[in-house]
Parts: structure tokens; C-alpha cells; sequence
């Protein structure tokens, strides 16, 4: 039996000082969630889950009910939730979704397909009993701020989770808004296996977060997980990620990991990315970079 662990992030960015003791509430809350199905025997895939619907219901973070504006006004999201089997299931540019991640998990257990988008995805929620919010209760109002000031820097505060049962099962889960002020049909890296998102129970699991033009680029959760495979500690590849991202395309972003063994680990090149674990039943969380 593994002992189970879970982490989760709430984006890689700057993060105002009156915003960080918010963030770091939330990133604990989505960790407690995803820990109490571990800690009862719950599947990975199950936690991740939990953790990533409590971040697309905090409004503090880029998704869900959080999820910043396009161009239009509108919100589309992107999501991808993934196993160590490689079973994986994806959605891009859905409007109006608070919680695309469970979508996602539709797609990835009917095993038909692995990613669908706008309005094939919203059809496919449908059919599953899930249907989109009504727009006047998906802006946030910390949404509809940014979107007034047309904001277009690039990083922006996607959440993520990754986890280990005690079976030893892997699972990462990523959601996101896409980045503010974004062309509308923009998907980002989130949903793209490989990118933003990874589970391989030969490896670990891996979220990222930041520029996401710049991490589809490097493929940098698959990159992330092929150094786990090659001997490198959570820490350790999740450094290396990143140093890669930097120094090949000029992006920013931050990741976090668990491994195999079950360690956690995260990096970020960004002044903060919110971050909470739960590790042997002991919550840690922080901002920065130690």
C-alpha cells in the first residue's frame, strides 16, 4: 500500500498581498477536500476531482466561477483531468461551465474520446445532465474587474491538483478560465495532455500553470514526468520544468508534482503560486518559493 498525498496549486502569477491570505485559504481548502477522499479510501482520480470543483467555486482563482472574460465578454473554460492508467478526458473553450473539470471526468470514464470543445462540449454536458450557468451568476465580480481593464499579460492563475492513493494511483486534474481578455475559441494548455496536465502511474502526476502558449511548447508536464521516470526527485523535476520553460521560450509558470513514492513537489519562476499539500495527514501550504 502507498501512503496517500495530495497537492494542489491556484495559479503562477504575482498575486497582490491583500489577495495572498485568500489564496492560500482557498489552495488549503481544495487540499482538505481532496484529502478526505484519500483518507477514506478514495480513488486519486476521485481527490483530484474534489480538490479542483472547491478552486472552480472560489472566486479568488481563474476558474470555474472565477474564470476571467474573453474578448466578448463572455466566460469559455478549459479542463483535463487524467489518471496513471493514461485515461484522460478533456474539454476546451466551453461557455459558461462552473465546473468543467466533472465534464472532463465524463469524457474520460465513457472513454470515446479524449478532448471535445465549445459547443461539442456544452452538447456532450447535456447528455450527461450537466448544463451551463446562467451568465449572470458565473461573473465574478473580481472577473468582471479584470475584463474592465482589459488586462492581456500572459500569466495567469489556473488551478491544478495531483494525488496518490493508497492503492498507489495517480490522477492530476487542471482547470482554468484561459488567460484575460483572451481571443474567444483561445485554448490554452490546460486541456492539452501532455502540457498542462499528466498522470502516468510509471512516473507521477503533474499540474502546471502560467504562460500557456509558452508551456504547450515544451510539452512540460509529459517533460516533467520523463525526468521523474529517469531517476529525479519531485523537487528536482519540477526545477528542471520550469528552468526549460524559462530558458526556451521566455514564459513564465509554475508546476506542482507527486511522484510514485507519493513526495510532493512544486516550483515556480512567477513572485507566487499559491499552494497547499496534505502529506502523512499534515497540511503545508505556502506562496513563495523557499
Amino acid at each position: 500500500m502507498a501512503s496517500p498525498a495530495i497537492i494542489v496549486h491556484g495559479g503562477a502569477g504575482t498575486v497582490a498581498d491583500e489577495r495572498r491570505a485568500g489564496c492560500i485559504a482557498g489552495v488549503e481548502r481544495a487540499a482538505q477536500a481532496g484529502w478526505e477522499v484519500l483518507a477514506r479510501g478514495g480513488p486519486a482520480l476521485d481527490a483530484v476531482e474534489a480538490a479542483t470543483r472547491v478552486l472552480e467555486d472560489d472566486p479568488e482563482f481563474n476558474a470555474g466561477y472565477g474564470a476571467v472574460l474573453n474578448r466578448l465578454g463572455t466566460v469559455e473554460v478549459d479542463a483535463c483531468i487524467m489518471d496513471g492508467r493514461l485515461r484522460a478526458g478533456a474539454v476546451g473553450a466551453v461557455p459558461w461551465m462552473r465546473h468543467p473539470i466533472t465534464l472532463a471526468r465524463k469524457l474520460l470514464e465513457a472513454g470515446e474520446h479524449v478532448m471535445l470543445v465549445g459547443g461539442g462540449a456544452l452538447l456532450y454536458a447535456r447528455e450527461h445532465g450537466l448544463s451551463g450557468d446562467p451568465p449572470d451568476t458565473m461573473i465574478s465580480p473580481r472577473a468582471r474587474e479584470r475584463h474592465e481593464k482589459a488586462l492581456t499579460t500572459g500569466v495567469g492563475d489556473t488551478v491544478g491538483a495531483c494525488a496518490i492513493d493508497r492503492d498507489g494511483g495517480l490522477a492530476a486534474a487542471t482547470s482554468t478560465g484561459g488567460t484575460p481578455y483572451k481571443r474567444p475559441g483561445r485554448i490554452g494548455d490546460s486541456p492539452l495532455v501532455g502540457a498542462g496536465n499528466y498522470a502516468d502511474e510509471r512516473a507521477g502526476a503533474a499540474s502546471a500553470t502560467g504562460h500557456g502558449e509558452s508551456i504547450i511548447r515544451v510539452v512540460l508536464c509529459k517533460g516533467l514526468a520523463d525526468r521523474l521516470r529517469a531517476g529525479a526527485t519531485s523537487d528536482e523535476a519540477a526545477r528542471a520544468a520550469i528552468a526549460e520553460l524559462v530558458e526556451r521560450t521566455g514564459g513564465e509558470g509554475g508546476v506542482i508534482v507527486v511522484d510514485k513514492q507519493g513526495r510532493v513537489g512544486h516550483f515556480t519562476s512567477t513572485p507566487r503560486m499559491p499552494w497547499a499539500a496534505v502529506v502523512d495527514g499534515r497540511l503545508q501550504s505556502g506562496a513563495e518559493q523557499p
